[in-house]
């Protein structure tokens, strides 16, 4: 792990995202990007007639200095930190930033919801999930002692899903993490037989040529299953696929992507498919 790009919205939650990359980049030695996007629009930066130019320039000129109060953080010292402000709101720049600076992980702080919230349906945290490329690790709490041990990736474990199978499997292996890995099995429609099961994995093991165990979990819904297994294994983080800007993976359809993020105690990060 190189480098870690983390957007800072100045919110608690992107202070909760900056101190889990502190964490990583001390332990790897990697260099955060610290992006901050200004909630400028095109009107207001063009604008002649109700909006002064320099009144365009003092409101950026406010924004980085209290992005650069925000990075004054003593868990910050010595980590090397790249400040990158963008003067428009654009989630894609968050992935445009990743892939020019070959960043290896976005780390993004988002809110838990009781009910009353949406995280990943219309959220920032789903934008730039849509559109990144590279993995991207949400955080919705604080982690004052930030660590990466165990790793879960839940996966159905079909054939289109082997790309972030593989991409879950460098992650680990670049985090240390020790990859544990799990098919939820449901009732109704969904639900295969152990052998079943069984061939369904084997064969995409086959195929993505790796050799590893796969616990079979049994419950009553994905995210439950995902949730409850992660609980008892004591995962760190909790890894799901994304197919990007062609619309969200099974996880994330309903509820289920939204229940893993709002209800896990750790971490949970994204691969595209």
């Amino acid at each position: 792990m190189k480098k870690i790009v983390v957007p800072v919205d100045f919110s608690e939650q992107s202070e909760y995202a900056l101190r889990v990359a502190a964490a990583l980049a001390k332990k790897h030695k990697a260099e955060i990007l610290a992006l901050h996007m200004l909630e400028l629009n095109q009107a207001i930066v063009t604008s002649s007639e109700a909006f002064h130019p320099e009144q365009t320039v003092f409101l950026i000129k406010l924004a980085e200095k209290r992005f650069t109060e925000f990075l004054n953080q003593p868990y910050l010292e010595g980590i090397k930190i790249t400040p990158i402000v963008k003067h428009f709101k654009v989630f894609s720049e968050v992935n445009d930033v990743a892939q020019n600076n070959e960043a290896d992980v976005i780390v993004m702080g988002s809110h838990g919801t009781d009910g009353l919230k949406e995280i990943f349906i219309g959220s920032n945290a789903e934008r730039v999930v849509r559109s990144s490329d590279i993995p991207v690790l949400v955080i919705k709490k604080e982690h004052l002692d930030f660590k990466a041990d165990k790793f879960l990736f839940a996966s159905e474990f079909k054939e289109d899903s082997i790309d972030a199978f593989q991409k879950a499997k460098q992650f680990a292996d670049m985090l240390s993490s020790e990859l544990k890995l799990v098919y939820i099995n449901t009732p109704g429609d969904d639900f295969l037989s152990t052998r079943d099961a069984n061939e369904r994995i084997s064969g995409f093991l086959k195929k993505a040529g790796v050799t590893a165990e796969v616990e079979i979990y049994n419950d009553y819904s994905v995210e439950n299953g995902i949730l409850d297994y992660g609980d008892e294994i004591e995962a760190d983080i909790i890894g799901i696929s994304t197919h990007g800007r062609k619309g969200l993976s099974h996880f994330f359809m309903g509820s289920i992507g939204e229940d893993i993020a709002n209800h896990s105690n750790v971490p949970v990060v994204t691969f595209k498919i």
